[in-house]
């Protein structure tokens, strides 16, 4: 649709490898057309390759934790067994309809290892099987068990940060700000928010970037939009239009990394407009060269890791002021 920069001219050479190992592994699977079943056991298949390998952390075990709407599984990461650690919230990315806690593993057992903190990767129920809000309050309601079980979970119930990446970092903040709106949440360490979706309904980076290198034509993210929303005025809900929220208050340090070639790159800069007006301390990274969706790629691509040890060391230099 209309007129599209050449992408694959503009990406850099790690990242055409790493594009061409995932064409070859995942041979044309989980597109939009697919079957919702067919498409996502095609993207866990592809991801498996991904999450081979990486740093290992002290434990990593799959819990499930009681919400208004029943039982989610979470996967909880430990970097030692001693302590009351900070918590890092993760979740998940893949559209609101593909990915689990096992899809994104090596990303979130990076994040443990590299920040010292407990992490939990939510499991949250995927689209259409569930429609906003359904997923931010199993978020919401998770965040809130753990800190009312802190002891049992070892873990520091006043020293919380969220992560997420792409749907899920949309989600993250969402989270959070449903939790300082209603009050059950007063102070948080930091966001970790990597290539994320906030709101816009049009930009110059969805004209102009995605396709079937990275899944998100702007009919491929329409689809992901149907899929979330029952209601289609939800698009603009204060826990979906992010940008739409008061950030002048109750907003902690917040670490923004874009894609360049991201169709949603411009959601990013627009966030990072808003922090800057709201004086939130903040580090924006617009990592030129790579698409959405390269934070699965740390086997083969050095910009994945310097992104994910630049969140840490924010996360690190911004201790919670009691």
């Amino acid at each position: 649709m209309g007129h599209k920069y050449n992408v694959p001219a503009m990406w850099t050479e790690q990242m055409g490898t790493v594009v061409a190992k995932q064409d070859e592994l995942a041979a044309g699977a989980y597109v939009t057309g697919q079957s919702l079943d067919d498409m996502r056991a095609a993207y866990r298949k592809e991801r498996a390759f991904w999450n081979e390998g990486g740093p290992e952390v002290f434990s990593s075990e799959d819990v499930m934790v009681p919400t208004r709407y029943g039982q989610v599984r979470v996967r909880h990461y430990r970097p030692s067994e001693e302590g009351q650690l900070p918590l890092i919230v993760y979740v998940h990315g893949g559209g609101w309809v593909i990915g689990d806690v096992d899809t994104h593993d090596r990303i979130t057992r990076t994040l443990c290892h590299l920040t010292g903190a407990a992490v939990v990767s939510v499991d949250y129920t995927l689209a259409p099987e569930a429609r906003f809000p359904h997923q931010i309050h199993e978020c919401r309601d998770v965040v809130a068990y753990i800190r009312e079980n802190a002891h049992q979970w070892g873990i520091d119930p006043e020293d919380v940060s969220f992560a997420g990446d792409s749907a899920g970092a949309n989600m993250s903040i969402a989270t959070m700000l449903m939790m300082r709106d209603e009050g059950s949440l007063t102070s948080v360490r930091a966001m970790l928010l990597y290539y994320g979706v906030y709101g816009l309904k049009d930009s110059s980076s969805m004209r102009l970037l995605g396709g079937a290198w990275d899944g998100l034509t702007e009919a491929d993210y329409q689809y992901y939009l149907d899929q979330y929303f029952a209601d289609p005025a939800d698009v603009n809900d204060k826990y979906f239009n992010i940008l739409g929220n008061d950030f002048s208050q109750g907003i902690p340090p917040t670490y923004v990394v874009a894609a360049g070639l991201d169709p949603l790159r411009d959601d990013s800069r627009t966030l990072v407009n808003i922090l800057n007006l709201c004086s939130v301390p903040h580090l924006y990274n617009e990592v030129e060269g790579v698409i959405h969706g390269f934070l699965h790629h740390s086997k083969m691509l050095d910009d994945t890791m310097d992104v994910l040890s630049e969140g840490a060391h924010f996360f690190t230099e911004h201790p919670i002021h009691r």
